[in-house]
């Protein structure tokens, strides 16, 4: 019985292991990909992104679906737009072995173009927001963004 019990302990303690490197994992992965955002490297932000994967900017309401629509559709207009960009995780992140929930701030100034219909505002912004990611084969296969588009509107002045 013992012996049993032994067993049971160790396979306990290894699956447990197991998660717990699973979770160091995905929040390596998601600090990896906030960090090519901070570098302003929209192309390896992407690198970070399953090849379908779905990223929904509630504020917008259609998600992007695939690596090159939120590339480019995404960060590549936030970037883009604000090249100046911060983006940071603010407070203890929920973190399992396959996804990553957190807080973040967002703060920068709009010196470039949203499109060729919206320019540059010139002015700073600084929102918070949250964000969910989930991770499926050492990629991020899904992010869904919340955060106050009112404010951050208000803030360049639209």
């Amino acid at each position: 019985m013992k012996n049993a019990l032994r067993s049971i302990a160790f396979i306990t303690l290894g699956a447990l292991a197991g998660l717990a490197q699973a979770a160091d994992d995905a929040k390596a992965i998601v600090e990896g990909y906030m960090a090519a955002w901070n570098a302003h490297d929209a192309d390896k932000a992407g690198e970070f992104l399953a090849e379908d994967a779905e990223y929904l900017d509630v504020t917008v309401g259609a998600p992007q679906k695939g690596r090159a629509a939120a590339r480019d559709n995404v960060i590549k207009v936030f970037v883009g737009a604000i090249p100046d960009l911060k983006w940071e995780m603010t407070g203890a992140p929920i973190v399992s072995a396959d996804g990553i929930a957190f807080q973040w701030v967002f703060s920068g100034t709009n010196s470039g173009a949203w499109s060729a219909e919206t320019p540059a505002t010139g002015k700073p912004v600084k929102f918070e927001g949250v964000s969910f990611i989930r991770i499926k084969e050492g990629k991020i296969s899904y992010q869904g963004d919340y955060y106050d588009a009112l404010g951050f509107n208000k803030q360049l002045g639209w």
